[in-house]
């Protein structure tokens, strides 16, 4: 069978790390191009790894790895355009980039997006006293959504196959599209998700500004968020009391516009995306 050389770039980076290690040892032949002397130093300290310069570690490159920053990502992937060989997938691990359309108009290139879900909450291997897993790729399994934005649909399971090694351990793979990944990303996570968190967090700092004891009012505040989440996603058999209902009904229309759902309409996700990039 043959094996697919990778080129690796950001490979020592907060991301790139993670998917050095979890390449390290696969069936991949993979280059890594890291330019920090900290990232090169701890690729080399940590996991014995030489990093290449970029135009050789594209040479003769079956996928290009973009583990960098989204604001990068276009500047970069002009950059290296003309060192890609026809049928070159270059796999980017969000949607932002390639959904603004920052990637190169070439289409003899492979593009494929793919981002880890991040293991669940409900994930014991999460909360392991010992060696927590928060972020996952290490132990917690996860799942994870893939897309192939442009290329052959025959070559979707080569960047499925690399995006289970480089997330790994993974539960569940999802073939979604570009869209609908920005949906989740930053629609569904971020604006409203990670908003509505933040918002939690003030909620908690309002309470003990009006004299909760602060180490009272985060336990009482996360160990309700565990048992209310169960019950709102179906984790466990339960329902709220009539109480819990009836704060939920007066709560909602305190808390959020009856159009907050336009969140999600494109021109929203694509402005979101836009600040992003």
């Amino acid at each position: 069978m043959t094996v697919a050389t990778i080129a690796l770039f950001g490979a020592g980076g907060k991301m790139g790390f993670r998917l050095s290690q979890n390449l390290k040892g696969s069936t991949f032949a993979v280059r890594h191009v890291e330019p920090s002397e900290a990232g090169q130093h701890r690729l080399k300290q940590e996991l014995g790894l030489v990093c290449m310069a970029a135009e050789q570690a594209l040479d003769g490159a079956d996928v290009v790895i973009l583990a960098i920053p989204d604001t990068l990502i276009g500047q970069v992937s002009h950059r290296i355009e003309p060192l890609l060989k026809p049928g070159t997938m270059v796999i980017t691990l969000d949607a932002a980039a390639p959904f603004a359309g920052h990637l190169p108009q070439r289409s003899d290139l492979v593009y494929f997006v793919t981002h880890p879900c991040h293991p669940s909450l409900f994930e014991p291997l999460v909360h392991d006293a010992q060696d927590p897993d928060y972020f996952g790729g290490r132990r917690a399994p996860q799942s994870i959504v893939s897309a192939l934005m442009q290329g052959d649909d025959a070559l979707y399971a080569l960047g499925e196959s690399i995006a289970r090694v480089i997330y790994q351990p993974v539960s569940a793979a999802y073939r979604v599209t570009v869209d609908q990944m920005a949906l989740l990303e930053p629609g569904l996570s971020e604006t409203v998700c990670a908003t509505l968190l933040d918002v939690m967090r003030e909620a908690m700092e309002e309470v003990i500004a009006k004299g909760v004891p602060r180490e009272a009012a985060r336990d009482f505040l996360l160990g309700h968020m565990t048992i209310l989440s169960a019950v709102t996603f179906g984790q466990i058999q339960g329902q709220f009391s009539d109480a819990c209902n009836k704060a939920i009904a007066n709560g909602k229309p305190r808390l959020m516009r009856e159009d907050w759902k336009q969140v999600f309409d494109r021109a929203e996700i694509t402005d979101s995306i836009r600040r992003i990039t």
